[in-house]
């Protein structure tokens, strides 16, 4: 029979995101076998992420301080703001390299569904940042799901009646290698919406 304290992590770990019954017993032995000064140091890891990250309190990014390293930077563009859905998408861009301005963080998308309105997400901030910010373009680069599109939609009608800047959509369609074959009709549709001229 399984010890109390083991099946206590195995539950633990089951409550994290894609993780099943199977994968959280594997990982609680995995971490059984690791040395305990390794183990431990996840355990102080996580204990630490919790206590010192928080939200940044200008872009909702996570930051270890009031204001993200982004924010803060005076070599990015203030006066463009890329809108995201969650901190995760942040980090996706960031490691494109190809984006100077600042961030936007949502925390989430609309959805009716599961009693997420306007006032669930971080929108309010982001309308204020719109009024007082000399922002020229808002970049909306919310996920390409329902529930991100409805998002980009309502942020799309909302921000002009701010402001005079730009609302932009990040572009969606074919993936860069990827065949005309296999792409779904949504997909082929948004490609053909996001074409320019050569």
């Amino acid at each position: 029979m399984e010890a109390s304290s083991l099946q206590r992590v195995i539950e633990e770990l089951k409550r994290l995101p894609g993780i099943g019954t199977k994968t959280a017993q594997r990982l609680a032995f995995f971490i059984m076998k690791m040395p305990t000064e390794q183990a431990l140091g996840l355990s102080r890891a996580i204990e630490e992420l919790k206590e010192k990250i928080r939200f940044c309190s200008v872009c909702g990014n996570l930051s270890e301080s009031e204001c993200c390293d982004i924010c803060s930077n005076p070599n990015r563009n203030p006066r463009l703001i890329c809108v995201v859905q969650e901190a995760m998408d942040v980090m996706a861009i960031e490691k494109t390299g190809q984006f100077r301005g600042r961030y936007h963080v949502l925390h989430g998308a609309l959805s009716p569904i599961d009693a997420i309105g306007p006032d669930e997400l971080n929108i309010k901030t982001l309308m204020q940042r719109i009024q007082q910010e000399p922002i020229e373009e808002i970049i909306l680069a919310t996920n390409p799901t329902i529930e991100g599109e409805a998002t980009a939609m309502y942020l799309a009608q909302l921000v002009p009646s701010r402001s005079s800047c730009t609302v932009s959509r990040i572009a969606h369609g074919i993936p860069v290698g990827g065949h005309l074959e296999y792409a779904d009709e949504v997909t082929l549709a948004k490609a053909m919406e996001g074409r320019r001229r050569l």
